[in-house]
């Protein structure tokens, strides 16, 4: 009788295991949808957005699905640094599809907002939470090119492996080389866009990134160019551009031989900080 009651207890126990495991991994394939969505252009609210870095899961934004009240209080009670948050609440799902579904259809700015680098999500029953935010710049930076420089030798050891960026592979490629003309491009389109709070490669006068090249003085057969919001240090901003297929290819394309890269900071900005990195091929 009495291991009968064991086994009894021990299968409830594997029961209530799997079953947090299931809804677990509804959320994690929400985040994991909601990063797939970002990864692509889009068409929002009749405007088409860019290719966005994945965001990176904190447990200290996984809130209660159920009503939590005053947002930032809850944040502070968790002990993360917000700058700028926005929570979606989700009535009905039944799953991470039909809520990705949701997503899609009302809260495509939201999720497509390039200030949010956090994300956390809950789910009780049908009622889901998602929580976006943006924390206080933590990382310690030097001057703008000097941290552009160090950006650049990341992306030098990146390429200097093999790597799967999204669908299409690529082999080792040599290493970048610094340029200065490209670093007062890319040092300028930073700038402009923090101050002025936009985030785009086209910048205010509807420039391109090879105009902005050529303006500056760099001759060149190719220019691309990579961009980042929120992430205050270059190993951020280099795992988000890893994971994002498009940004990766740029780092991993063997065509391009120079880089200059910079950030710049505006408090009064939505994502407080943004880089520029600008790929030249003479």
């Amino acid at each position: 009788m009495r291991l009968s009651s064991i086994l009894r207890m021990a299968t409830l126990s594997l029961g209530l295991a799997c079953a947090a495991t299931a809804m677990a991994s509804e959320e994690t394939q929400l985040v994991d949808s909601i990063n797939s969505y970002r990864s692509q252009p889009q068409r929002c609210a009749g405007q088409g957005s860019m290719e966005l870095p994945p965001l990176a899961s904190d447990p200290r934004l996984v809130l209660p699905a159920a009503s939590i009240g005053d947002l930032q209080q809850a944040l502070a009670q968790a002990s993360y640094p917000m700058v700028n948050v926005q929570a979606i609440t989700l009535s009905g799902p039944r799953d991470a599809q039909a809520a990705m579904q949701a997503v899609r259809e009302s809260f495509c700015q939201v999720v497509l907002d390039p200030q949010f680098v956090d994300i956390g999500v809950s789910r009780q029953n049908r009622d889901w939470r998602i929580v976006l935010a943006r924390p206080l710049l933590a990382g310690r930076l030097g001057d703008s090119l000097s941290e552009g420089q160090k950006l650049l030798e990341a992306i030098n050891a990146a390429r200097a492996a093999p790597r799967q960026c999204g669908s299409q592979p690529f082999a080792a490629a040599t290493a970048l080389s610094w340029n200065a003309t490209l670093a007062g491009a890319a040092e300028s389109h930073t700038r402009s866009m923090a101050n002025n709070n936009y985030f785009d490669h086209k910048d205010r006068d509807g420039r391109t990134p090879g105009d902005r090249a050529e303006l500056a003085g760099y001759s060149a057969q190719l220019i691309g160019e990579n961009i980042a919001a929120g992430q205050d240090s270059v190993r951020k901003v280099l795992d988000g551009w890893l994971a994002s297929p498009g940004h990766c290819a740029n780092l991993m394309n063997p065509q391009f031989r120079a880089l200059g890269a910079a950030y710049a900071v505006d408090p009064k900005s939505d994502a407080g900080i943004y880089w520029t990195a600008m790929f030249g091929t003479p």
